[in-house]
C-alpha cells in the first residue's frame, strides 16, 4: 500500500509534514539573519530584509496554506487551524520586512545624499525615515502580540494529541516573543536565533516521523498517536451540549469544523486595531496588510463552514471579514491622506457602517439557538460596529472603538480554546453555555412572520451562498450613498467602502453559488462585481484617474450594457423569488442613476432613495436567506417565483428509472418496495452514492455485478441502520470489537469482522454466500438518516459504490441517473453526496490481539481511526 501511494501521496495522507517543515525552514531563514547580524553586529537592512520577506511570504506563508488545506480536507480540526493560522503569521512576517527592507533602502539613498551635499532637509528628511522605520517595527509588535497568545494555546491544546507538536508550537511561542523583543532590542534576535533552531530540530523529527509514517502505514519512530495528557482531565462533559456537539459533527463529515480558525482570525484584527486605536502606532500601512492577510485567512474559515452545509458560520464569518477588510482600508486612507483630527468631519458621511450594524443584529438573531457563547460573541461584535458608526464624536471614537476591539479580543480568544478542545474531545468539555432559546421556540417566533400559507421555492442549497450575497450587496449600496458635495478625501474613503464587499469579497460569493449548483450558477453576483468595481472607479476614484470626456463616454456605454444585461437578471428573478426579484429591479434604477452620473445629469436625490431601498431589501434577504438555511424551512417569507418552470415537472417522466427525493416518506417506501421485488436502486450514504439490493434476494446482488461490470471475485459489504440491530443477532464478537465499533459507528468506516450463522438472525437470508467472503463479511452503518429508515424498512442491504467498475465514485444523485440510471430500477435523490471519496476500510479480524489494520483510507483519516482504536483500546484494560 505504500508503495502504491507514492511518495507525493504520503504528503497528501500526511498534511502535517509539509506543515511542520514549512515552520522549521521559516525559522531556519530568521535564524540565518539574527545569528548574521549578531555575527558582524549590522542588523539585517535593506535588501537582505526584501529577500528575507519573500522567502517567508512563499515557505512559511504559501506552502504552510497548502497543508492547513489538506489538513481541513482530512478532518484534522488542530492542525487546520494551526497551519493556516501560522501561514498568515509567517506571510504577515514576512511581508513586514519586506516593507521595512524597501523603506531602509530608501534610509541608505539619503544618507549618501547627505553625505554629498548635507543639508538641514536632507537630515529632516532622514529623520523621518527613521521615525517610520520604528512605526514599522511598533506594527510588527502589534501584530506578534496576538500571534504569540495563539501559539501558546495552539501548543497547550496540541499536547492533548500528540508530544511532538507541542515542543514545536512551544518554541514557536517563545521565538515569537523574543522577535518582539528584538524589534527594539538587538540582543532578543540572538535569544530569538536560539530558539529557532529548537523549531528546526523538532519540525525535522516531527515531519519525519509522519512522513515514514505515512510510508509504512504505522508508528515507526515515536512522537505522534499519544497525548501528554488526557483531553478529559480538563474538565466535565456538559451532556446538553455534548448532544448538540455531537449532532453538529454529524451533518458533515468531509471537512474538519473551522470555528476555532474563525475565533482565531476573530482575536488577531481587533487587537492590532486596539493598539492602533490606542495610538501606540500612528499609520495602519503595515498594520493594514497584517490584518488584510488574517482576513484571508477568515474568509477560509467561512469557506469551510460553507463546505460543511453551515450556513451560520459560512455567513458570520464572512461578515467579520467584510468588516475588519473595509475598516482597515479606511482607516488606512485615514491614516495615510488626513489626520485623524480632520478624519471627524468626513466619517459622518460614513453610512455603511449602519449595515454592519443591522448585519451584526441579524447574526445575534441567528445565534439565538446556537450556545451562549455565540451569542454573547455576536453581541460584542455588535458592539464593535456600534463603536464605529460617524455619529460619535471623533475625541471618543478612537476610545470607544480600542475599548470594544479588547474586549472582543479577550472573548475571542476564549472562542478559540472553548472550540478547540471541545472538537478534539468530541465533547462540550470547556464551558460555552446552554442554547438561549430553544430551537423549536425560535422556530414558533419566526415563523410568525409567514403570514402568507402560499408555498415557497425550496432551494436550500442555494440559500447557503445567499446572505452573503445580500451582505455584500447591502454594505456596498448604503456606502455608495453621498450627497452632491463632499471633499475629495470623502472619495478615497468610500472606494474600499464599495470595492471591497461589492467587488472583492462578492467574488468569493460567485465562487460559492457556481459550487452550490444553483440553476443560473453565479450569473447575479459576478455581474454585480462588475458593477460595484465600475461605480467604485468612475465614480470615487474618477478623480485620481483624472478621466476625461472621452473616458465618461466610454463609462456610459457601459452602463447601457449594464442596464441590457441586468433586464435579464430580472427575467431570471422572475423564476426565483420576489425579493431577489425587487433586488434587481430597483437594481436597473440604480444603474440608470449611473448612466446619467456619466453625463453629468445624476438626480443625487432619486439615486440615495434607491441606494438606501436596495440595501434594505438586501438586509431583508440576508434575514431570511440566513435563517431559513439554519432551519431547513421557510421560516421566513422570501416569496414565490412570478414564473413557474413547467419544465421540472414534465420532465419527472423523463427519467430511465423511478426517481424520488430522500425527504419524501413516500418516496422511501417506494423505493423499500422496489428492493423487496428484486430491485437495484441507487442511495445516498455519508459518502459517496452506492447501489443497493435486499440481501434477502441473491438475484438482485447478482445484478448489483452484472450492472457494475463488477468482477466477481470481489466481495459486497453489508449495509445496517445502527450497532443495536446489529447486537440483536447476538454475534460471537469480542468486548474490544463491539466497544470499537461502538466508536467509529455511525460513520464513513467498513469493519471487516468474522462471518458466520448471526448473519441469518441479522436478515441476509439466501445470500449468505454472495456477501462477503468465505469466513469474512464488511459491514457499514451510513451516518445518514435516510439510508438509516431505508435499512429499517427493508432489512440488511448489499452495498457498493454507485458507479461501473473502475470509474470515479457518484457524488451526486445526477451522475447515477445518468451513467446507471438505465440498468437499476429507482435512485433515492439526495443532492450532492457529503464526501468525493468512499468509506475507510478497516480490518478488525485480529482486533483480539491488539492490532487493526487499514486496507483502504477513504473519508475518515488512518490516522484518526487509530486514535479511535488506541482510545478504546486503553480504555478496556
Amino acid at each position: 500500500m505504500a508503495s502504491a501511494s507514492g511518495f507525493p501521496a504520503s504528503f497528501y495522507g500526511e498534511p502535517g509534514v509539509l506543515g511542520l517543515l514549512a515552520n522549521g525552514i521559516s525559522a531556519f531563514l530568521v535564524l540565518l539573519q539574527n545569528f548574521h547580524g549578531a555575527r558582524t553586529g549590522i542588523p539585517a537592512e535593506g535588501v537582505e530584509n526584501i529577500l528575507a520577506g519573500i522567502h517567508l511570504i512563499l515557505i512559511g506563508g504559501v506552502c504552510q496554506l497548502v497543508a492547513g488545506l489538506l489538513s481541513f480536507r482530512k478532518y484534522d480540526h488542530l492542525s487546520g487551524t494551526s497551519f493556516v493560522g501560522y501561514a498568515a503569521l509567517w506571510a504577515s512576517y514576512g511581508a513586514t520586512r519586506i516593507f521595512l527592507g524597501a523603506n531602509q533602502q530608501s534610509s541608505s539613498l539619503f544618507n549618501e545624499s547627505a553625505i554629498i551635499n548635507s543639508t538641514f532637509q536632507d537630515l529632516f528628511t532622514n529623520t523621518s525615515i527613521n521615525k517610520t522605520d520604528m512605526f514599522i517595527k511598533e506594527s510588527a509588535i502589534a501584530g506578534l502580540v496576538p500571534y504569540i497568545l495563539l501559539s501558546f494555546l495552539l501548543a497547550f491544546c496540541s499536547a492533548t494529541v500528540n508530544y511532538i507538536m507541542p515542543f514545536v508550537f512551544g518554541a514557536i511561542t517563545l521565538t515569537l516573543i523574543f522577535e518582539a523583543v528584538g524589534l527594539v532590542a538587538g540582543w532578543g534576535l540572538v535569544v530569538s536565533g536560539v530558539l529557532e533552531l529548537l523549531i528546526l530540530l523538532f519540525a525535522i523529527y516531527g515531519s519525519s516521523a509522519l512522513l515514514i509514517k505515512g510510508l509504512a502505514q504505522r508508528y515507526v519512530l515515536k512522537g505522534f498517536g499519544n497525548p501528554l495528557f488526557n483531553v478529559l482531565l480538563l474538565g466535565t462533559t456538559n451532556a446538553s451540549s455534548s448532544q448538540s456537539l455531537g449532532q453538529e459533527k454529524k451533518k458533515n463529515t468531509k471537512y474538519a469544523e473551522p470555528m476555532a480558525l474563525g475565533f482565531f482570525c476573530d482575536t488577531v484584527s481587533p487587537f492590532i486595531f486596539a493598539f492602533y486605536a490606542f495610538n501606540y502606532f500612528p499609520s495602519l500601512s503595515v498594520a493594514a496588510i497584517w490584518i488584510t492577510i488574517n482576513s484571508a485567512a477568515q474568509l477560509l474559515s467561512s469557506y469551510y463552514a460553507y463546505m460543511r452545509q453551515d450556513c451560520y458560520h459560512a455567513t458570520k464569518f464572512g461578515l467579520h471579514c467584510v468588516f475588519w477588510l473595509v475598516k482597515t482600508w479606511e482607516e488606512h486612507v485615514v491614516s495615510v491622506t488626513i489626520s485623524r483630527a480632520e478624519a471627524g468631519e468626513v466619517r459622518h458621511a460614513m453610512v455603511g457602517n449602519w449595515f454592519f450594524v443591522a448585519a451584526a443584529l441579524v447574526l445575534c438573531i441567528a445565534s439565538l439557538h446556537k450556545d451562549t457563547l455565540e451569542l454573547v460573541h455576536n453581541s460584542f461584535f455588535v458592539l464593535v460596529t456600534i463603536s464605529t458608526i460617524s455619529q460619535i464624536p471623533i475625541e471618543r471614537y478612537y476610545i470607544f472603538f480600542g475599548v470594544t476591539c479588547s474586549l472582543f479580543t479577550l472573548l475571542s480568544y476564549y472562542g478559540t480554546f472553548a472550540r478547540l478542545i471541545n472538537t478534539i474531545a468530541e465533547k462540550s468539555l470547556i464551558p460555552v453555555g446552554p442554547q438561549p432559546v430553544s430551537t423549536e421556540s425560535l422556530q414558533k417566533y419566526l415563523s410568525n412572520l409567514k403570514r402568507s400559507k402560499q408555498p415557497e421555492p425550496e432551494d436550500k442549497g442555494a440559500q447557503l451562498p445567499d446572505a452573503l450575497f445580500y451582505l455584500c450587496n447591502g454594505v456596498a449600496a448604503l456606502s455608495a450613498i453621498h450627497s452632491s458635495q463632499l471633499s475629495l478625501a470623502f472619495f478615497d474613503l468610500t472606494v474600499p467602502w464599495v470595492l471591497i464587499p461589492g467587488a472583492i469579497i462578492q467574488a468569493y460569493v460567485s465562487r460559492l453559488q457556481v459550487q452550490g449548483g444553483k440553476r443560473f450558477g453565479s450569473v447575479v453576483p459576478s455581474f454585480y462585481v462588475a458593477i460595484w468595481a465600475t461605480w467604485s472607479w468612475f465614480r470615487f476614484a474618477g478623480h485620481r484617474l483624472e478621466i476625461s470626456t472621452e473616458s465618461a463616454n466610454g463609462f456610459a456605454a457601459g452602463a447601457i450594457a449594464f442596464l441590457v444585461i441586468n433586464a435579464f437578471l430580472i427575467l431570471v428573478a422572475a423564476y426565483s423569488n420576489l425579493v431577489l426579484l425587487a433586488l434587481t429591479t430597483i437594481m436597473e434604477v440604480v444603474i440608470v442613476c449611473f448612466l446619467l452620473s456619466t453625463l453629468g445629469r445624476l438626480p443625487y436625490q432619486l439615486e440615495v432613495a434607491m441606494l438606501a431601498i436596495f440595501a434594505i431589501i438586501c438586509l431583508y434577504g440576508m434575514l431570511a436567506s440566513l435563517v431559513n438555511s439554519i432551519f431547513s424551512k421557510t421560516l421566513i417569507p422570501v416569496g414565490p417565483s412570478l414564473i413557474k418552470d413547467k419544465k421540472n415537472k414534465e420532465s419527472e417522466t423523463t427519467y430511465p428509472c423511478f426517481v424520488t427525493n430522500s425527504r419524501e416518506t413516500s418516496g422511501l417506501l417506494k423505493i423499500a418496495k422496489l428492493l423487496e421485488s428484486s430491485g437495484v436502486c441507487g442511495i445516498p450514504t455519508d459518502t459517496v452514492y452506492a447501489l443497493a439490493a435486499s440481501c434477502k434476494n441473491p438475484s438482485a446482488i447478482e445484478k448489483i455485478y452484472s450492472i457494475k461490470d463488477r468482477p466477481a471475485e470481489k466481495p459486497i459489504c453489508i449495509c445496517i441502520s445502527s450497532v443495536e440491530q446489529l447486537v440483536a443477532t447476538k454475534p460471537p464478537f469480542s468486548p474490544l470489537l463491539w466497544e470499537f465499533m461502538r466508536n467509529v459507528y455511525p460513520g464513513g468506516i467498513s469493519c471487516i469482522v468474522p462471518k458466520g450463522d448471526w448473519l441469518l438472525k441479522l436478515g441476509v437470508g439466501p445470500a449468505y454466500d454472495r456477501v462477503g467472503t468465505r469466513d469474512s463479511i464488511m459491514i457499514r452503518v451510513p451516518d445518514h438518516t435516510a439510508t438509516a429508515h431505508l435499512c429499517e424498512f427493508t432489512g440488511p442491504l448489499a452495498i457498493t459504490s454507485a458507479n461501473p467498475s473502475g470509474e470515479a465514485d457518484s457524488t451526486h444523485h445526477d451522475m447515477v441517473i445518468n451513467r446507471l440510471g438505465h440498468k437499476i430500477d429507482g435512485v433515492l435523490c439526495d443532492g450532492e453526496s457529503n464526501e468525493v471519496v468512499a468509506s475507510t476500510v478497516v480490518n478488525c479480524l485480529k482486533i483480539d490481539e491488539g492490532t487493526i489494520s487499514i486496507l483502504r483510507e477513504g473519508c475518515v483519516p488512518a490516522l484518526k481511526v487509530r486514535q479511535i482504536f488506541e482510545r478504546v483500546k486503553s480504555s478496556m484494560l
